[in-house]
C-alpha cells in the first residue's frame, strides 16, 4: 500500500511503499522540498524499514526539483544513525539530473560514508540491480 505526503498547497511531494517481491521499501520524491516534510518522508522510510525488517532502501529522486540541502545536515547526523541502528544497510539513492538537487544527494552521500553503504545512480534499473546484488550477497 501506498503512503502519501502532501504538502501545504494539497500536492503530493513523496509517496513510500514497502515491496514485498524485491523486499526494499520505495521513497519517491517529488517536486520542491521543504525541511519538514524531508524529516516528514524520511521518517515515514524508517517505520516502514521497521515494520518490515528491511535492510534495503531505494531512495529515487527523479522528480525533485531545486536542492535540499537545507537537510542535509539532519539525515547525516539524526535520521542516518537511527536507520542504521535498526539495520539499513544498503541505500540506492536513484538522483535527479537537475543539478541542484544532484549537489545535495552528494553531500548526503559523503556525510554518510563509511556508516552505510550508499550509492547514487542515474538510472533506475542500475540502482534496482545494486540492491539485488546486495540482497543476495548477504542471502536474503
Amino acid at each position: 500500500m501506498v503512503k502519501e505526503h502532501i504538502n501545504g498547497f494539497g500536492k503530493v511531494y513523496h509517496t513510500i511503499e514497502y515491496d514485498a517481491n524485491n523486499k526494499w521499501v520505495y521513497s519517491n520524491w517529488i517536486g520542491y522540498q521543504t525541511y519538514i516534510g524531508i524529516i516528514a518522508g524520511a521518517d515515514s522510510c524508517l517505520h516502514l524499514l521497521l515494520e518490515n525488517n528491511c535492510s534495503l532502501l531505494l531512495n529515487d529522486n527523479r522528480e525533485v526539483i531545486g536542492p535540499w540541502d537545507h537537510a542535509v545536515e539532519w539525515i547525516v547526523t539524526n535520521w542516518a544513525p537511527r536507520a542504521i541502528a535498526q539495520g539499513l544497510r544498503h541505500f540506492a539513492n536513484v538522483v535527479s539530473p537537475e543539478s541542484m538537487a544532484a549537489l545535495s544527494a552528494e553531500a548526503m552521500h559523503l556525510g554518510v560514508s563509511g556508516q552505510l553503504q550508499m550509492r547514487s545512480f542515474g538510472d533506475m534499473e542500475q540502482a534496482q540491480a545494486w540492491l539485488r546484488v546486495a540482497q543476495h550477497s548477504r542471502g536474503k
